[in-house]
Formats: C-alpha cells, sequence, structure tokens
C-alpha cells in the first residue's frame, strides 16, 4: 500500500530532525514505533532494520549479501513526550550500529526465546528505510542491464514501512501479510501514521498519548455516529407505577407462578401494597435502603414490589452467601430494616430490625391494598446490588428508577413480551439480571415464572419447568447454558422463543448449537457491569456468528466510549478500555 506524504510535510519533518539532532531515519523510525504503540497498547515495542553490513573497506567491490537485521526497542509510558522518544530512540540506534555486525541468527541464539512457526523471532514488524534510492544501472561493461518490476511483494513480516529518500523527497509504503489484516485496517493505519507525522511537526513536545490520531471522519463516526442512541422512554416514571398502570389494564391476567401457587395482577398488587403500608409505617422512603434476604418464593417478589412500592431501595442478601459475606453487606450498606424468613434468621449475623414475610396468620390484613401514595422521583434508587468484589471488597452499586425504567423499556421495544408470554425467574436476586427477569414481564402483562430454590442449577427440572409453565424467555449464563445443552430433550422446549446470554463470554460454537437446536428461539447476547442499570450493549445472534460472538452496540440512550490510556478515542481494531456513559449509569457506590 503506497502512502503518499506531502512536499510540505516532508520538510517539515526534516526540520524537526534537524532540530532534534536526529537523522529522517531516526525520526520515521521512532513515529512507526508510535504508531504500533497506540495501536497495540503495549508499552515496549520491538522493530526489526536491515542493515547494509558493509563497514569494512574491502566489502566495497564484493557482490553478495551482506545485509544483517538488528532490533531495535523504544519503551513508552503515558508521560513520554515524542521529543523524548526521538533521543532514546536515537541511543539505541548508535548503540545497535556499534554492533551491526553482530549476525541476527546468534543474537536468537543467545537470548533463546520463545520460538513459534507462525511469526519470526524477536520481532515481526520491520522498518526499511533507504537514505538515497538506488541508482539506476544503464550498463555494465558487456552486459545489458535492465530493471524488472515485481506486480506484488509476498510479505516476510507481519506489518513492514518502506520509506526511500530521492531527489529531496520521500516516498513510502506499507507491506502487510494478508492472513493478518484486511486492506482496509492497513489504509486506516496508513491515515494514522500521517496523522502522528503532522502532529510531531506542530509540537514535538507533546505527551505522546496525548497525540490525536483519528480523522475528523473517524471522530465522528466513532464518537458519534455509533452512540446516537439517542430514543424516547417513559424516564418521568418511576418503576412501581409502571407496574401498577399494568395491574390497572389487566388485573384478572396472571402474574405470578411459583410452584402450585398463581396470583393475578390484582392479587399480586394489592399484597404488595399492604406491606409497602407497612413499611412506610416503619420509615421506609426514599433512598432508604432495606435489606431483603428469601429465598425464591412469592414472598421475594412481593417483598422487592413492596420495598420499591414504600420508596425505598431494595439490597439483595442471597441466603446461599457465606454468614461473614452476609453480615459484611448488612454493614457496608447500612441497612436499619431486613425482610427475610424465620428459617434464614440464624443466619443473619448482624442485627436489625426485621420483618419475616412467611410468618403466620394474615398479620398485614389490617393495612390497605391500595397503590401507597408515590412519593418517589425517578432519580431516586431502585435497588442496591453489590458487586463480586473480584477486584476488591465488594461494592453496592446504586441504580435508580430512571436508569431501569430506560433499560426495561429498550428490552420490550427490543423484544416485546405480550400477555402470552412467561419468563422464567431462575437468576439469584443478588445478580442484576434478575432485575428484569422479575420486573419486564410484570411491566408487559407477561407471566413471572419462579423457579424453585436451586432449579436454576439443574438441567433436568429446568426442561420439566420451562414445559410445564410453557416458558418463552429465559436467560443464561453461558456455563449454565451449556450445561442446560446436555440435556437430551431441550429440543423439546418449543415453547422457547427468546433465549438471553449475558454474564461470561458467549463462545461462537455454543452460540449455533443453540440455533441449531432451538431453531424457534432468538438467541440475544447481552453485555453490561452491575454499575451501568443491568446491561449496556446488545447482539441478536446469527450463524453467521462463526468466529466469535459481539457484545454487539449500545441499547438506548447508554453510549459506549472505547479509549486509549490517554483517554482519546481509539481508532476501530484497536484494543483498549470500554467507557460507559448516559441514562443507565449507577447514582454511585
Amino acid at each position: 500500500l503506497a502512502v503518499e506524504l506531502a512536499p510540505a510535510l516532508i520538510d517539515d519533518l526534516k526540520q524537526v530532525a534537524r532540530q532534534q539532532g536526529v537523522t529522517l531515519f531516526m525520526l520515521l523510525l521512532a513515529s512507526f514505533q508510535t504508531l504500533l504503540h497506540r495501536h497495540s497498547g503495549q508499552p515496549d515495542i520491538r522493530v526489526g532494520v536491515p542493515i547494509a553490513n558493509r563497514t569494512r573497506a574491502e566489502t566495497e567491490g564484493l557482490i553478495g549479501f551482506f545485509v544483517n537485521t538488528q532490533v531495535l526497542r523504544a519503551e513508552f509510558d503515558l508521560h513520554t513526550t515524542f521529543s523524548e522518544l526521538l533521543q532514546q530512540v536515537k541511543q539505541a540506534a548508535l548503540q545497535a550500529q556499534a554492533h551491526q555486525e553482530l549476525p541476527f541468527e546468534q543474537l536468537v541464539e543467545a537470548l533463546q526465546p520463545q520460538r513459534s512457526l507462525s511469526h519470526s523471532p524477536l520481532f515481526q514488524v520491520m522498518f526499511n528505510h533507504q537514505s538515497q534510492a538506488s541508482a539506476e544501472v544503464h550498463a555494465l561493461p558487456g552486459l545489458q542491464v535492465e530493471a524488472l518490476t515485481s506486480e506484488s511483494y509476498p510479505a516476510q513480516f507481519d506489518l513492514t514501512l518502506n520509506t526511500a529518500e530521492h531527489d529531496g523527497g520521500l516516498s513510502a509504503g506499507l507491506t502487510y501479510a494478508t492472513a493478518l489484516f484486511e486492506r482496509s485496517t492497513i489504509e486506516r493505519m496508513a491515515g494514522h501514521w500521517l496523522a502522528l507525522l503532522q502532529a510531531i511537526c506542530a509540537n514535538a513536545g507533546q505527551r505522546i498519548a496525548e497525540v490525536p490520531m483519528l480523522d475528523a471522519a473517524e471522530q465522528q463516526q466513532i464518537v458519534r455516529d455509533w452512540n446516537a442512541t439517542a430514543a424516547d422512554f417513559p424516564g418521568e416514571h418511576c418503576l412501581h407505577s409502571l407496574i401498577e398502570a399494568q395491574v390497572q389494564a389487566t388485573p384478572d391476567a396472571p402474574a405470578l407462578i411459583f410452584a402450585a401457587e398463581q396470583l393475578r395482577y390484582a392479587q399480586l398488587n394489592a399484597r404488595a401494597n399492604q406491606l409497602a403500608h407497612r413499611l412506610r409505617e416503619a420509615g421506609v422512603g426514599p433512598d432508604v435502603l432495606v435489606g431483603i434476604c428469601v429465598e425464591r418464593s412469592v414472598e421475594l417478589v412481593i417483598g422487592l414490589l413492596a420495598i420499591i412500592k414504600a420508596g425505598g431501595a431494595y439490597v439483595p442478601l442471597d441466603p446461599d452467601y457465606p454468614e461473614d459475606r452476609l453480615a459484611y453487606m448488612m454493614q457496608d450498606s447500612g441497612i436499619g430494616l431486613l425482610l427475610t424468613q424465620s428459617a434464614l434468621l440464624q443466619r443473619l449475623l448482624v442485627q436489625v430490625q426485621s420483618l419475616c414475610l412467611d410468618q403466620d396468620g394474615d398479620w398485614l390484613d389490617g393495612y390497605s391494598t391500595a397503590n401507597p401514595i408515590n412519593l418517589s422521583h425517578p432519580l431516586n434508587l431502585a435497588y442496591v446490588i453489590y458487586t463480586s468484589g473480584s477486584t476488591g471488597k465488594p461494592k453496592g452499586a446504586g441504580n435508580s428508577h430512571r436508569a431501569l425504567v430506560n433499560r426495561l423499556h429498550w428490552m420490550q421495544k427490543a423484544y416485546g413480551l405480550d400477555g402470552s408470554d412467561t419468563v422464567l425467574q431462575k437468576t439469584p436476586f443478588s445478580f442484576d439480571v434478575s432485575v428484569w427477569e422479575f420486573f419486564w414481564p410484570l411491566m408487559t402483562g407477561a407471566r413471572l415464572a419462579v423457579a424453585l430454590p436451586g432449579d436454576h442449577r439443574d438441567p433436568e427440572r429446568l426442561v420439566q419447568t420451562i414445559r410445564e409453565h410453557q416458558v418463552t424467555t429465559l436467560h443464561f449464563v453461558p456455563s449454565m447454558l451449556q450445561a442446560f445443552l446436555t440435556h437430551p430433550q431441550v429440543e423439546s422446549c418449543n415453547s422457547l422463543r427468546r433465549v438471553v446470554c449475558s454474564g461470561e463470554a458467549l463462545p461462537a460454537e455454543l452460540a449455533g448449537q443453540v440455533l441449531k437446536r432451538l431453531p424457534q428461539a432468538g438467541l440475544f447476547n447481552l453485555y453490561g457491569p452491575t454499575e451501568a442499570a443491568i446491561d449496556v450493549t446488545h447482539w441478536t445472534c446469527t450463524p453467521e456468528d462463526a468466529l466469535s460472538v459481539p457484545i454487539g452496540r449500545p441499547i438506548d440512550n447508554l453510549k459506549t466510549h472505547i479509549l486509549d490510556d490517554g483517554l482519546l478515542p481509539a481508532a476501530q481494531g484497536v484494543a483498549a478500555e470500554l467507557y460507559l456513559g448516559g441514562v443507565g449509569l449507577a447514582r454511585g457506590y
């Protein structure tokens, strides 16, 4: 791929080289190493450089191949300026020249790097600079000489930058392995290299991490076009208001199924309202955190709804957690009220005011079945779920009604539940996937089927439950989906219309198995952290996802930015960190 450098840019590069006390070769090498650093994110860049290796006078008249290869290294950090890099490259080049007669093969033998048949040792990228173009030879005594050109140049390395000075100008080109790179990728890299050269000429003293590489069109596409997710949603409403509206629309429709027990929308709402009035009496209101440690049951759903209706935010405390973790979460969250079951009280080491939801008698009979007056604002907390603690102590991420309503409204727009649907709630409620399992069906007139405790781990019981309740929608983490597919009667779950995956990377092979064995069901790959109202990106799987399953694009009113170490937008195809923005972000820890 030929890369065209404007004459003015070439003049500026030569001027910068003179000002910095380096050769044009050194400046171009440093710029190439910078490009590789910015594209790879690696702080240690090694580039192979061929040298003539004709340092002795007696070799000047000999015909033969004397070229040797040296490996020039550059190290980067967030604070490295291009001027500093130039001096680093200068020292490396001068020191390498002093040892240019050391054969590359001997260097490899001495260093003993890990060898692979897929690439050359020590370096996979080369920079080849000719300080002057090869002189055209018209004739030799007794010989007629003709230059031959080749239409194609097989790539010896993953990527090679070739530059040559001629007649005061400079030509450049990139040679690449077509098995590794598409032409469009190399074209983008060439554009980024030119952008780096222009930025260097403008200010060689700036930090490399701050040098912009994207042109205006790329910036527009990556930052704005790919994040054009603005959409209307009922952000002025709280979650419970939307559920109460559904109750009014379909009061006699089946709402909740657990084992042999069933509740209609009006019945579920009335029982949740009674408990909500009791919670108000106990001081629950906006942004008041209420712990709930209850096994999967009708009482669990009523408890969650009641906390939100009272204006509070629920803090799920999984009964399967170790006692010390439950104690930490209770102390850290500062809850003053706990909803639980009598059999679980002995596992809760922190003493707080408790209400047992399974106590005998009609203990809520005196409380109104009417909807409590709404005290909540959409920006008030709906729930606080603790992270896994994989990067330190678990932290409680507080998510607002507005963030949750946006997430559920998007899901309904994307996947469309109705009164014929049944959603299986099987995810432990300490994980945020459970939030949409509980509330999405209740917002849309569908049925919520709650799995028995422990059933989420048992493929046999899951198949039975799906068939018994004609489940249309359920969630799996991929590892559990793999276990589910080992059941010989998976194909009998023909009521399934939607299989949602998240929580782990979804292997392409597994996705293919699902599409083959459950052809009537859509398979959807979602991604998102606890700190962003469940999910932030979505992908609909297809048989074409043969190599990998993407996490997709951002959902409505969410933004995803892939930023490098300098917090600049990374180029397409460049590995960097994912940053999130928009309505779905948690209020904080």
